[in-house]
């Protein structure tokens, strides 16, 4: 990796070992974008740049290019930054104002600042590379230096501006709660494409990153250009193509209702943009972004643990008793993590009072937590806890005691979902309320994992505290005071490990990853509905931080009826987990259970650490495979394969699936199956897959031969 800049022609790069990015100060003294792909001699650039028009109405081409997009003068464009100064001028004139490179732990790293020509205005604009990864992060920094406030009604991380392509498609997803990280494609014509979150967090409905090609990208193959956002609050990413055939992608907070001031003298940091280029195809793309996460982003290096979840066996019928015999049988299993879910706390009998009285329920636990988490520890299991801090539902004492912690607009009625408003954690003393509540929890209990769940999007976006003038502020507020929350408490609690969770998968993003060390990326359990949803997840995601649990055989979700191994190998893609009410399991049924959690522990650090390989090549006909090629127990490479069918058609056989990522110079044996492959065989010939009827599946384990 190398960072330069050529002072003749007025060029920087940033080279990656399979990429090259380039811009130059033209003529006009404008940072304008050149070039992002495969690797290149930055000097071959330089024609690229200069002023371009097309007309007195088109005048300023190259600001459709530009680097870092200020909103003044001849730009139309989405811009990346726009200031209102307080003599009432909205417009900018930033200009190059220097350069430095630096190298800071494994990154090196260049600052560029550009200044505006009249206001006390300095904006730097921060890239870095990593070793080993073709990734650049990009955020501003944006400084007030002078004696007056300065309004920043927009402030982006970055804007990426692609290659000209023959075509644009922007492949992203979307969703709603239990349909989360649906994939969904579309070729961008002139105008905007907005991909968004206005709820308070991630979202669902749609998840920070995006991802460009020429429309004939596929899964190993093609040419694309990607980006991810690390921002757990309302964010934006706008696609824009123009009329001359240029596409820039700009993101960053959403700037729908939100502002912020900068008195003199202070600073304002955008989050993390992160961007990449690849030449082998999306499966190229999720590789790339899953190493980058395992190295750089999630907190935790260890194997993730197979955990059990009481909530869908017992929702708020929460006691000692019933919970107890739960985790006799999931230790039984060979689970790792017996995790208690809502109800234990307060009058927490259902979802309509209790929310924000963290104090154990004594009827329910009239000896305390310590009574189950002393039995949970006698079967050799870890215990952990759900928690949702920051909310509260009206019926709680919490509540009654401070009805002003809670975002509101006094004269507006406070809406209510779930039975829960949601509490201002911007304000000190609720800060403080929920640091010392869980610090307390987390002392004087033997608890090694939390499960902090959102469930309340924020409504009447009112702080009854903060200036009126800076109400707007909430937003960004909320976000930064929760990251606050996690790094205290990961501080003060490094063996606690920590899953974030939000009605499902709506607080999943690189933001959030960089304090939890797993996520739940939907509510829904159905183990054919997860296919689609654990797919869309890896195209970002790594495995390693996806929890998947094993629920009923009848889901509840829709009644559809799977078998135990299926229900298994679907969950054991991610981070395996179980929530099903094992008080109704026959000894055969929890036989049968015990069986495939062995089998994988036997694969775990396959699927939680090595390269995955989503296997598309039989999905005309109903057939969803996904592979994973690592290092496993013995030392040498192995892999592992699920494949699943969904319905079987005619009495069709399948095609042989054609695996990847093995060393097509070694030989392998493949667990029920006799004899031994060439890794050139398994993967140009393949293998035979025995799939039957409906909602059938099957797990191949794969070991080099010794």
């Amino acid at each position: 990796m190398t960072i330069q800049m050529d002072s003749n022609l007025k060029l920087f790069s940033l080279s990656t070992e399979n990429s090259s990015y380039v811009f130059g100060i033209n003529d006009k003294g404008i940072l304008q974008h050149l070039y992002w792909g495969a690797p290149i001699d930055a000097a071959d650039c330089a024609p690229l740049m200069g002023s371009r028009s097309h007309s007195s109405f088109d005048a300023a081409l190259d600001r459709e290019a530009e680097e870092y997009a200020f909103w003044g003068g001849l730009s139309y464009m989405e811009p990346s930054l726009k200031v209102r100064l307080h003599d009432g001028v909205r417009d900018l004139r930033l200009v190059y104002d220097g350069y430095r490179i630096e190298e800071t732990g494994k990154k090196e790293i260049l600052t560029i600042t550009l200044k505006d020509e009249t206001y006390p205005i300095e904006v730097r604009l921060t890239y870095a590379i990593m070793p080993g990864l073709d990734l650049i992060e990009r955020h501003v920094t944006i400084a007030n230096t002078g004696d007056h406030d300065v309004v920043l009604e927009s402030a982006q991380s970055a804007a990426w501006t692609m290659p000209m392509l023959e075509d644009y498609r922007l492949t992203h997803v979307t969703g709603k709660w239990a349909g989360e990280f649906q994939l969904r494609e579309t070729v961008l014509s002139e105008g905007k494409k907005v991909l968004e979150s206005r709820r308070g967090f991630t979202d669902g409905h749609a998840n920070p990153w995006f991802a460009i090609d020429n429309g004939r990208a596929a899964e190993e193959s093609g040419e694309v250009w990607f980006g991810a956002l690390a921002w757990s609050g309302n964010w934006k990413i706008v696609a824009e193509k123009t009329a001359f055939d240029l596409v820039r992608v700009t993101g960053g907070i959403n700037d729908f209702d939100s502002e912020w001031t900068l008195a003199p003298g202070e600073s304002f940091e955008t989050p993390t943009f992160t961007g990449g280029y690849v030449s082998g195809g999306f499966g190229s793309m999720s590789r790339l972004l899953h190493k980058y996460q395992y190295e750089v982003v999630a907190p935790g290096r260890e194997l993730r643990k197979v955990l059990y979840n009481s909530w869908e066996a017992t929702y708020f019928d929460v006691n000692v008793q019933d919970q107890s015999a739960l985790a006799e049988r999931a230790a039984k299993l060979g689970v790792e993590l017996f995790v208690i879910d809502d109800g234990w706390f307060g009058q927490r009998n259902h979802d309509r009072a209790g929310l924000g009285d963290w104090t154990v329920n004594p009827e329910k636990f009239p000896n305390g937590l310590g009574e189950l988490i002393d039995k949970v520890r006698s079967y050799g299991m870890e215990f952990g806890i759900w928690v949702e801090p920051e909310a509260v539902n009206p019926d709680s004492d919490l509540y009654r005691q401070h009805p002003d912690w809670v975002y509101h607009f006094p004269t507006r009625s406070r809406t209510e979902l779930r039975n829960q408003l949601v509490l201002n954690i911007s304000m000190p003393e609720v800060k403080s309320y929920i640091i010392n509540f869980m610090s307390d929890l987390l002392e004087r209990h033997d608890i090694s994992f939390v499960k902090w769940d959102m469930n309340r999007t924020i409504t009447e976006p009112g702080m009854q505290n903060h200036p009126l003038n800076r109400q707007k502020e909430l937003w960004v507020r909320h976000v930064r005071s929760l990251y606050e929350i996690w790094s205290e408490l990961r501080e003060k609690f490094p063996h606690v490990a920590f899953e974030t969770c939000a009605g499902g998968g709506s607080r999943i993003d690189f933001g959030m990853l960089r304090y939890a060390d797993q996520a739940w990326p939907s509510d829904n359990t159905d183990a054919f509905d997860r296919l689609s949803i654990q797919e869309g997840f890896s195209y970002v995601y790594a495995p390693k931080l996806m929890t998947c649990w094993v629920t009923e055989e009848v889901s509840g979700m829709n009644k559809r009826v799977t078998s135990i191994p299926y229900r298994f190998h679907s969950a054991m893609t991610g981070t395996l987990g179980i929530g099903a009410n094992l008080n109704h399991w026959s000894e055969e049924q929890l036989e049968e259970a015990a069986n495939l959690v062995a089998q994988y522990k036997t694969v775990r650090p396959l699927v939680q650490e090595g390269r995955q390989y989503r296997l598309s090549m039989l999905k005309h006909k109903g057939v969803e495979a996904v592979q994973y090629v690592g290092v496993g127990d013995s030392g040498e490479e192995e892999s592992v394969l699920f494949a699943f069918l969904h319905s079987q058609k005619l009495g069709d056989r399948f095609p042989r699936l054609l695996l990847q990522g093995l060393n097509p110079d070694k030989r392998y044996i493949i667990d029920g199956i006799e004899g031994s492959h060439s890794g050139l065989a398994l993967m140009r010939i393949g293998v035979e897959l025995p799939l039957k009827g409906d909602f059938d599946s099957l797990m191949y384990h794969i070991r080099e031969q010794q």
